[in-house]
């Protein structure tokens, strides 16, 4: 069968992986083997230390130190964001890459994690360059992480994924249900979902009792909706979502054109 315009030859293709957990995390050595297992030019430009939570930041009023860790592998002190950039613009000898593979993220990346995931915004910077781009997270259930599914499927749905037309402007959010390798339930297309129930705030206390404020996760991953990636990972299926740079909303802005204009 043959490829799609715009896909993507794995074979002889340049991988770019990043993520946002940091250099030393367990799902960058997965992902990093998985696109071993895809083409033999893999780089690998991480953050030196975690950066959860840093969404789409960048790195602007100091300098970035970069530390070489070995052939084809840099840890950057900086965000996700700064990683994407830096290995783009500076640290990849002679070509950019063909793809970008962010992760694999110990947690889930759903329905309103993406504005708050260094993760995504890793990829979404690759997507802003240019670069076809898949965000990864692996679901977790308390301390538990069921990393052999990611690793089991991930090389599948990457190649799927490869094998689609890149349309411009958008990145896939990927997202491994809380099952093991054999239970996964299938891949199915999905939205972005929104949760019931929102983001905890604990208030605890310091050792000598000065209280302070705990930002927790969310309470719950019950959708409010159909098809999403959060109904498609309860289910025990693997989720990829489509998301778009382009945040305009298309409604408010014809009704806003017939007001103003």
């Amino acid at each position: 069968m043959a490829k799609a315009k715009g896909s993507i030859d794995l074979r002889n293709a340049r991988i770019l992986v990043t993520n946002d957990d940091g250099i030393n995390a367990p799902g960058i050595k997965i992902l990093e083997k998985v696109a071993r297992s895809l083409c033999r030019d893999v780089w690998v430009v991480a953050p030196e230390v975690e950066q959860s939570g840093a969404s789409h930041a960048l790195t602007i009023r100091r300098p970035l130190q970069v530390r070489k860790v070995s052939r084809h592998r840099f840890a950057v002190e900086g965000t996700p964001t700064d990683c994407v950039l830096l290995a783009v613009n500076a640290l990849l000898e002679g070509r950019r890459p063909d793809l970008v593979l962010s992760g694999i993220n110990r947690g889930a990346n759903l329905g309103e994690d993406v504005h708050y995931s260094g993760t995504v915004a890793a990829a979404m910077e690759a997507t802003l360059l240019g670069i076809p781009a898949v965000a990864m997270s692996q679901l977790r259930t308390g301390q538990v992480v069921h990393w052999s599914t990611a690793e089991t499927h991930a090389a599948t749905v990457v190649k799927k994924l490869a094998a689609i037309e890149w349309q411009k402007g958008v990145l896939i959010n990927v997202n491994f249900p809380t099952v093991a390798a054999d239970a996964v339930t299938g891949i199915r297309a999905t939205r972005m979902g929104r949760r019931v129930a929102g983001i905890e705030v604990v208030p605890v206390k310091d050792p000598v009792g000065r209280p302070y404020l705990w930002i927790g996760d969310f309470t719950s991953d019950e959708s409010a909706g159909h098809g999403t990636d959060l109904e498609a990972t309860m289910h025990g299926a693997i989720s990829v979502t489509p998301l778009h740079v382009d945040l305009t909303h298309g409604p408010t802005m014809r009704g806003l054109a017939a007001v103003i204009e």
